[in-house]
């Protein structure tokens, strides 16, 4: 449990404290916002539309803070269900599914490696978003936020109504396949 989740606890003493409930949602907000981010960014292929919906994730957040209850669950699980919420409102909207379009992510190497470890960085990327396009919605689902937002399976089961095995399996499954693509690619 992290510092503002034990606060959190003790929301009922907050409720009349605005600015307390103000630097709870500070801290939350920078706990959580690269894990949102990424998350939101594995489920979609542009950049514009991943800083809009993640803005629009805590902006929800904010106005239902109130609402929240660390009796029903933990802030990570309320928070993500707002971002899949909104991801998948967004994807609805579009009428299209999602997908991962290779021209939208380019690995952005460090200052060191040299032009041919850069290149082979980025073919290997683009192999990866290859065979992520692929894999079903679920199995995109579950490793953006597994390796997106950096959650447990346990983590990932609460949100999605799975089993912590099932989702391991899934997860296990969905990795030996983009393995499988992979090879095959090479």
């Amino acid at each position: 449990m992290t510092v503002f989740e034990s606060i959190l606890q003790g929301k009922e003493l907050l409720a009349e404290q605005p600015l307390a409930i103000k630097q709870v949602f500070i801290a939350c907000y920078e706990e959580y916002f690269p894990k949102v981010y990424n998350y939101v960014r594995f489920r979609c292929s542009d950049a514009g539309v991943t800083d809009d919906l993640t803005a629009a994730v805590f902006e929800k957040a904010l106005l239902k803070f109130k609402s929240f209850s660390p009796y029903r669950g933990s802030f990570g699980a309320w928070l993500f269900a707002i971002a899949r919420n909104e991801v998948n409102a967004h994807l609805r909207s579009l009428g299209r599914h999602p997908c991962l379009p290779i021209d939208d992510f380019h690995e952005h190497p460090s200052e060191s490696p040299s032009p041919e470890q850069a290149l082979i960085a980025i073919e290997t990327s683009k192999e990866l978003l290859v065979a992520l396009e692929k894999l079903n919605e679920r199995e995109r689902d579950l490793l953006g936020l597994k390796f997106g937002a950096h959650l447990t399976n346990r983590q990932i089961a609460a949100m999605t109504s799975l089993s912590e095995s099932n989702v391991g399996v899934i997860l296990y499954r969905a990795i030996l396949n983009l393995r499988t693509q992979l090879l095959n690619q090479g």
